[in-house]
């Protein structure tokens, strides 16, 4: 899937109101009979069945801690753990381990992502780094053919090729080990649970997994796992219960990181990777080049600490993460760009015309510059000068740019000169199988989380006997770049991680946290954040009307991609007709724009947290103590 359509899958049908209905764990019954219906094909005698949905909720306030998830399961995964002494660390990593289990198409120990945590003790903010690796085979012509052409993406895409080495579990052992008041094993209860006891599937699990059929039938192990005896996906209400992926965060509880890193789970993902299990049923036409990734490659992966990325805006600080992840310096750079305007006491058509520009100013100097620091030299600082924010705010005038546009300068001494230019664009891939959290807890801890495995359903390759999916990380890198023989940050190389969009964010005010939020859907993440500050911040809506709002995103490449609520806004009129922008309208089964998870600090201790109210069938918050 192309990034210009970096979107979720969204259902068929959108709910209108801030209660919905969905995924509800197993808790008590008797046996399913229709086995087939079941994703493991298998009936245990005495095991219980789903109970009626239950209802989500879109907002809550209350004290004592917080979670935001896109699924029942994953925000009750957090609550157990905050009510049994576990901080906000602790919540996030049991919700995310439980998205694995009933958000398995964009969530699991196959993937990585990036944290964002407020350490209240130290009133530090710290980061890490989860991010997938390169293997050590790895060229910068690792998506080339014979011919020196770029593979087709979904060849690529559902190959071993390009798996990148899992973060995931080394990200949630390392935040607990340094962070966290329980053990990963505590931690990793809740999601064990509901993997055994299973959950009522969801219009949105239904959907993403139509979406990705022909890639789950092509491989047994997936095949085996998520669809039906005939090949077919689950129908929306049947129990999908996962043993394997049960057994697999049991002895992760049990051993250990060292289970995947050094053992018989890293070795059983090398192996998958370099031989995908391609089913007999697969047709004939259906071909995956193996993978380059060895037990080592595993082995020897490590989650990092990296400092965060931080500016002033509004008199607010805002922390984001750094590179590979693109998000801190690409929402940095358009918000040092929009802070030259008054967007509050602006027409709402100028104040958006404003986003936008600042959006594709931001987007061409993050596809200029943006990699893996530990590989390029990314000019961090310079991006995040507001210096150089004032040489590229001077570029807007009257009209919408001519997309693309060509990248600043952001080394020192900064232009002096103010003449737009176009440029060449690398296509990215970048996929929308991402999740977005946020946690809090009693004593004032924060996380804000985004995790992945790219694309919906990652490579579509389940690891034989152990219950998760596999990433398509490595599609991240570019495949060539834009001009044949020119510098480009985010090529493939040995130990290397790709650039990502994935954007956690902690915005602190008068050195206590405010704010945290983030969301999935490819490159869109970034606008999505930017949009919802800007919202929250500069328009002054509350949180749940910043979260509601209809979204535009432009990646500095054609019309912006536009949700249609946005394009038949009083607003949208005056900024094609007066201020010369373009518009492509997002269209089923495309039709929404990120899915954001937030919270905010009403007053110390006391938190409202936010979701979704109708975008995917909208997500689920849960506070320790309600306010009643």
């Amino acid at each position: 899937m192309h990034s210009r359509r970096a979107l979720l899958v969204a259902p068929a049908l959108l709910v209108t109101t801030f209660m919905v209905t969905s995924t509800t764990p197993v808790t008590s019954g008797s046996v399913v009979k229709d086995a087939a219906a079941v994703g493991t094909g298998v009936n245990v005698p005495g095991t219980p069945t789903a109970p009626r949905a239950a209802a989500k909720r879109a907002v809550a306030v209350g004290t004592g801690g917080a979670v935001a998830a896109e699924t029942v399961g994953g925000s009750r995964a957090g609550l157990a753990v905050l009510k049994r002494g576990g901080n906000a660390i602790d919540a996030a990593v049991a919700t995310a381990a439980a998205l694995g289990v009933d958000d398995p198409f964009v969530a699991g120990p196959g993937g990585g992502g990036f944290m964002v945590i407020y350490l209240a003790d130290s009133k530090k903010i710290v980061t890490i780094d989860g991010r997938e690796t390169c293997p050590m085979r790895c060229t910068p012509k690792l998506f080339l053919d014979k011919s020196g052409d770029p593979l087709d993406f979904e060849l690529a895409r559902h190959s071993g090729i390009s798996v990148g080495v899992p973060g995931m579990v080394a990200q949630w052992a390392k935040a607990t080990r340094l962070y966290g008041r329980q053990t990963l094993a505590q931690n990793l209860r809740p999601a064990i649970k509901l993997a055994e006891s299973g959950f009522r599937v969801t219009q949105k699990f239904h959907d993403a997994t139509v979406t990705s059929l022909d890639v789950l039938r092509a491989f047994s192990s997936s095949r085996k796992l998520f669809l039906t005896r005939d090949g077919q996906p689950l129908p929306v209400g049947k129990i999908f219960r996962n043993p394997d992926l049960a057994k697999t965060y049991q002895r992760l509880g049990t051993e250990g990181p060292s289970y995947l890193y050094g053992g018989s789970l890293g070795k059983a993902i090398a192996q998958t990777a370099q031989r995908p299990p391609v089913s007999k049923q697969a047709p004939s036409d259906f071909r995956v080049i193996p993978g380059i990734m060895t037990a080592d490659d595993v082995r020897d992966y490590r989650a990092k600490n990296r400092p965060p990325t931080h500016l002033r805006y509004r008199g607010l600080s805002i922390y984001g993460m750094r590179p590979p992840s693109s998000g801190g310096t690409t929402i940095g750079e358009a918000l040092n760009i929009l802070s030259g305007w008054r967007l509050g006491s602006e027409p709402r058509a100028r104040a958006l015309f404003h986003y936008l520009e600042a959006s594709r100013l931001a987007f061409a100097d993050r596809g200029a510059y943006l990699g893996d620091s530990d590989y390029v030299p990314v000019p961090v600082s310079g991006l995040l000068s507001k210096k150089f924010a004032a040489t590229r705010r001077c570029l807007v005038r009257g009209k919408a740019l001519e997309s693309p546009v060509a990248p600043g300068d952001p080394f020192k001494p900064y232009s002096t000169t103010c003449a737009a230019a176009t440029a060449t664009s690398a296509p990215e891939h970048e996929g929308t199988s991402t999740n977005h959290l946020v946690t809090a807890d009693r004593w004032g801890n924060v996380v804000s989380y985004t995790n992945t495995i790219e694309q919906i359903a990652g490579t579509g390759i389940t690891v034989p006997g152990y219950g998760f999916l596999l990433n398509n990380e490595l599609t991240d890198f570019e495949f060539a770049p834009a001009t044949p023989g020119a510098y480009a940050a985010n090529l493939a190389a040995p130990g290397k991680r790709p650039r990502s969009s994935m954007s956690p964010t902690i915005v602190m005010r008068h050195g206590e946290p405010w704010l945290a939020l983030g969301s999935p859907g490819g490159s869109t993440i970034i606008t999505t954040v930017l949009q919802t500050l800007v919202n929250r911040i500069d328009f002054d809506m509350s949180l749940p009307k910043a979260i509601a709002a209809p979204r535009a995103s432009q990646r500095n490449f054609g019309p912006s991609l536009v949700e249609r609520g946005f394009a038949r806004a009083p607003y949208a009129r005056a900024l094609r007709q007066r201020y010369g922008e373009t518009f492509d309208v997002a269209e089923p089964p495309y039709e929404v724009i990120g899915f954001v998870n937030a919270l905010e600090f009403l007053k110390p201790g006391l938190i409202q947290v936010a979701t979704e109210p109708q975008r995917l069938g909208g997500g689920s918050v849960r506070v320790v103590n309600p306010r009643r």
